[in-house]
């Protein structure tokens, strides 16, 4: 296995080997068909850089869970064409499910899930597809392609289960393929738990989690290509994460569209502070 000089939390140690680590985190910083702000491209060296200045105790779950160890795979630079991006995602995806490992994935922005969640609901036919976004991502095609960022979900709410939370943006054009059951509108949780369980009990045994950071509010997450007011806070996310993990069979997950903004620590920390949790609930038990 391919060394390189990535190291998860800056701690370094034998449980970050590929043979020891029970999770594998893939890079694909790539930044093509974003419409508005770029800058995802980076986002994975920024949630590196903050990943190693964040305290690695969780009080919540009193775990350090770094210590499952996280191999840092060697990032898919491919950029040619959002079709050659999804072909080698896909490709390198089905590969990666061959592994025990946990599979997680940082972007880039949303459109190199299609190929990740392709690969997932192929190996699980029977999983289920939560997307944590602002947005539908439903368009069956966009800028004359079906690997756009628009088309995040399209592919998914074809074939699998696709449970959308937080969404509070999309285009009318959209909503021929919008299951309103299984929708939970931002609009619709502001001060409400009740979404939470219903939204639970609509997912099958088995989730993969597809998370665009412009689900939260831009208040505490500005640093995404198309910010929409109105989103989700810190503690409502993690509540609602916490019971995901705890209740179904999280089998891998996605973290896209952090574009750092320069001088401006506070939404890379999120993110990181994001995976860290993500992982410290998958493992809580260990």
């Amino acid at each position: 296995m391919i060394k390189n000089n990535y190291i998860y939390v800056g701690i370094e140690g034998d449980h970050n080997d590929y043979e020891n680590a029970k999770v594998l985190l893939q890079s694909i910083p790539y930044d093509g068909t974003s419409t508005w702000g770029k800058g995802a491209d980076k986002g994975f060296e920024a949630f590196l850089d903050a990943s190693e200045n964040m305290e690695i105790y969780d009080i919540e779950t009193d775990s350090e869970v770094y210590e499952q160890g996280v191999h840092i795979l060697e990032p898919i630079i491919e950029d040619s064409s959002p079709e050659a991006v999804f072909e080698t995602v896909y490709g390198k995806t089905k590969e990666l499910l061959k592994t025990d490992k946990f599979l997680t994935f940082f972007g880039g922005e949303h459109s190199i899930s299609i190929g990740v969640i392709k690969a997932f609901y192929e190996a699980h036919p029977d999983v289920t597809i939560l997307q944590l976004d602002a947005h539908t991502d439903l368009r069956p095609d966009f800028h004359g392609s079906p690997y756009n960022h628009a088309c995040a979900v399209y592919d998914a709410s074809q074939n699998a289960n696709l449970i959308q939370v937080g969404i509070r943006s999309m285009d009318s054009g959209e909503l021929p393929y919008l299951d309103r059951e299984k929708c939970f509108f931002a609009e619709h949780m502001y001060g409400q738990t009740e979404w939470m369980q219903e939204s639970i009990s609509k997912m099958t045994d088995k989730v993969y989690i597809t998370l665009d950071l412009d689900v939260f509010d831009p208040s505490i997450m500005p640093a995404t290509g198309t910010p929409e007011p109105g989103g989700m806070d810190w503690n409502t996310m993690i509540r609602y994460l916490k019971k995901v993990f705890t209740q179904k069979d999280v089998i891998g997950f996605d973290i896209v569209e952090l574009a750092p903004i320069e001088n401006i620590k506070a939404p890379q920390f999120l993110a990181a502070k994001l995976y860290y949790k993500m992982l410290s609930y998958k493992f809580a038990n260990s």
